[in-house]
């Protein structure tokens, strides 16, 4: 294992080294609460990734991220747990930023229709001519546009991480109402199990300037007992790498 992570030190570094002769510097922000295009810059980000011969997911994942493979170990997990085994027809994520769990999802199955709701234009837009996805139109934390029960996977990955309590428990809402009986929910938040004290003093000390509201925090038990009043059973969850600690992955199913 420690070999392991030497070998992709080593590979993260000598991408930044070529980088930096061609004129581009990784910079990870520490403002993450305003939309995707204030802490991920999307025409710096993109020659960037050109620039290191890899997508723009891949480029994110591996040079930028923290915890490089973090979006490939989650979708992995969701693999394994069957998510993408219904093939389902109609996909929607909320926030999906730059798309780096999209293009992986997109790998696992083939949807005749994905939305988005993604409040950076230059990301949504990229999104929609890269990828043929429906961008629908953002207002609050309501998915207005996208019928009841229409959407056979609704996903969001690391975006209620950085909402207040009542953005997030918005959001859930809406959620519930759009899947199809028979269809899943799968999102992570920071839950009590992601903060025992060796966390909080990660985040404290290490989580960098700017954080005074990301992360948030939401109580496991709350969205477990809100969403079975929804019709959703709780199915799995397991921990995937955040900053410098972890977030946890709920998958709900919602009953037919």
């Amino acid at each position: 294992m420690r070999a392991a992570r030497k070998g992709t030190s080593a590979w993260k570094s000598g991408i930044k080294r070529l980088l930096g002769r061609a004129g581009f510097h990784v910079v990870r922000s520490t403002n993450p609460r305003g939309g995707v295009d204030d802490f991920i810059p999307f025409e710096a980000t993109m020659r960037a990734a050109r620039a290191a011969g890899l997508s723009v997911g891949d480029y994110i994942d591996e040079v930028m991220n923290e915890t490089p493979g973090a979006t490939r170990s989650t979708i992995d997990e969701l693999r394994a747990l069957g998510v993408f085994a219904a093939d389902p027809e109609t996909v929607l994520e909320i926030g999906p930023g730059s798309g780096r769990y999209l293009e992986k999802t997109l790998k696992e199955c083939s949807p005749g229709r994905y939305e988005i709701y993604e409040t950076a234009a230059p990301w949504a837009d990229y999104l929609v001519d890269t990828f043929g996805v429906v961008a629908q139109p953002t207002a609050g934390c309501r998915l207005a546009p996208t019928p009841d029960g229409s959407v056979d996977l609704v996903q969001a990955h690391k975006v209620f991480n950085t909402l207040t309590f009542l953005g997030a428990s918005r959001y859930f809402f809406e959620m519930a109402r759009v899947t199809r009986p028979g269809g899943r929910i799968v999102f992570d938040v920071m839950t009590e199990t992601c903060l025992d004290p060796a966390a909080m003093r990660a985040w404290a000390t290490q989580g960098g300037a700017g954080h005074d509201s990301y992360p948030a925090a939401m109580p496991r038990r709350t969205c477990v007992d809100l969403f079975a009043t929804l019709g959703c059973r709780l199915e799995a969850s397991f921990l995937a790498p955040m900053g410098v600690a972890t977030t946890e992955v709920l998958v709900f199913g919602k009953g037919a």
